[in-house]
């Protein structure tokens, strides 16, 4: 069963739609599900659909050139390989679809690039020339995408400004990735997202008629599994010098978000030299920089500035499970790590993927139309905020699981996640209460409490007489209530 993409999905049915000759690009991280994606939108219409492999040229024409001459255009009938990429390309005009458009899919298309730099500006001229007007479709994909991004659409390249359609995928959210676990609870879906994240590929090697823990123990901490070595073989594909690379990684995984930090805990001396690292981690979509959803162009700038956590939950439960008990793996004690390292400390790894997932669910509240008010920022906050006990005033350092502010910035919403397994106190709602207390003369504020394990009766009772405080739990989370 194909799940989710609805967008990418209907991209790609209104660039098919649309008249006259289309040039998509789609492209993302490796897994994050592209050629699935695109043999979905594909499957009821007549197509060509070549994956490319990392071949030399000649191979490759050769390879691409039968998968053409199999759909029984004209120069069938006289030759059993195309002399240049040219003709190879060209060929798609003649594709036997009658009215309906020639679709031709490439797919890990540079792979075809590696080993003949001169495609893109072939695919340039037979665009520009004739392809642009004629009632075609070539969707271009790829997973490399710092070659898609800087020697693909870029300026001065080729194909810039010849896309009618870019499209880069990201990793699914939270309701799509909840979809591969239809029988578990709605704590469980967390957890389990917390582990996989967004890639369907990790996805589909949980089995949901089994426990969390079973699926954890088979599926990931034995040796010889699909997602064991998972980590390990993308970052060769990608990188070179993995050691330092998952040096960082695992700092980053235990704790490390500032530049200095993740330097010291890496034994990386020069932190000018870990700038560069986590930038090609940020390119590859294994790192982001995050800075505080009011911080302006200053502070983004500001090389020191932001903090540093990794965008892949797989990355993060692999590097602080797997990673740190290797050895131990290594030799098949996969009960006892589980029992002893991954168990005490899942619940609190979970926590911080909980975040995300009520911020997700702010986003789709804002898709409906359901919140109190259209905020134009939304993220997590942190700096300083002045407090005011009685007659006094003083400075705190402090930060919000998520905030969210208007356009105008007379409208804030103020999210608390709480992920442990005791409910949500008044206590707990009061220190929420005193965070940015300077902003409630000009703005109004409106709170959205979220709670594992429910609320204490004395918040529930505010709550009801308080129509600006909103109470969600698990359930209300999972279901969109």
């Amino acid at each position: 069963m194909f799940i989710g993409r609805k967008q990418e999905l209907q991209f790609l049915e209104d660039r098919y739609a649309s008249k006259g000759g289309q040039l998509v690009v789609l492209y993302g991280r490796r897994r994050v599900g592209k050629t699935e994606t695109l043999h979905e939108f594909c499957k009821d219409k007549p197509h060509v659909f070549y994956s490319c492999r990392e071949v030399s040229d000649k191979l490759q024409l050769r390879s691409f050139s039968s998968k053409m001459l199999q759909e029984k255009i004209p120069a069938a009938k006289y030759i059993s390989e195309f002399d240049d990429w040219e003709a190879a390309i060209g060929a798609v005009s003649e594709l036997p679809y009658g009215k309906r458009k020639k679709l031709l899919i490439i797919d890990e298309f540079p792979y075809m690039c590696k080993f003949n730099s001169s495609v893109p500006s072939v695919l340039q001229n037979l665009w520009d020339e004739r392809l642009k007007d004629e009632n075609i479709m070539i969707v271009l994909c790829g997973s490399a995408m710092s070659f898609i991004e800087k020697e693909l659409l870029a300026e001065k390249n080729p194909l810039y400004g010849r896309a009618t359609g870019i499209f880069k995928m990201e990793p699914m959210g939270f309701y799509d990735a909840t979809q591969f676990f239809p029988k578990y609870s709605a704590r469980d879906k967390i957890i389990a997202y917390s582990i996989l994240g967004g890639i369907p590929h990790y996805l589909r090697q949980f089995d949901s008629d089994l426990s969390l823990e079973e699926n954890i123990k088979r599926n990931i901490l034995t040796k010889g599994c699909a997602l064991y070595s998972e980590v390990e073989f993308l970052l060769r594909q990608e990188l070179r010098e993995t050691i330092l690379y998952n040096s960082i990684i695992e700092s980053i995984a235990l704790g490390a978000t500032k530049l200095n930090d993740i330097s010291k805990k890496s034994l990386i001396d020069d932190t000018s030299k870990t700038s560069v690292y986590l930038k090609n981690l940020i390119e590859l979509s294994i790192v982001k920089r995050e800075f505080s959803v009011d911080d302006g162009i200053k502070e983004v700038g500001n090389r020191n500035r932001g903090l540093y956590r990794l965008t892949d939950n797989f990355f993060r439960f692999w590097y602080a499970f797997v990673f740190t008990n290797y050895s131990d793996l290594e030799s098949g004690d996969v009960d006892g790590v589980f029992e002893h390292v991954v168990k005490p400390s899942l619940h609190e790894f979970a926590s911080l993927s909980f975040e995300d997932v009520c911020r997700e669910f702010i986003q789709e509240k804002q898709k409906s139309g359901l919140l109190p008010f259209r905020y134009k920022r939304m993220g997590r906050w942190w700096g300083k905020t002045t407090v005011r006990r009685g007659d006094d005033t003083e400075v705190q350092e402090t930060e919000m699981d998520l905030l969210a502010i208007s356009a105008d910035k007379d409208k804030y919403l103020v999210g608390e996640c709480k992920f442990k397994g005791k409910p949500f106190t008044y206590g707990d709602f009061l220190d929420t209460m005193v965070k940015l207390s300077s902003q409630k003369e000009k703005a109004e504020f409106y709170y959205y409490l979220f709670s594992e394990s429910g609320f204490v009766e004395k918040l529930s009772d505010e709550a009801r007489k308080n129509h600006n405080i909103h109470l969600v739990n698990l359930d209300d989370i999972v279901k969109l209530k």
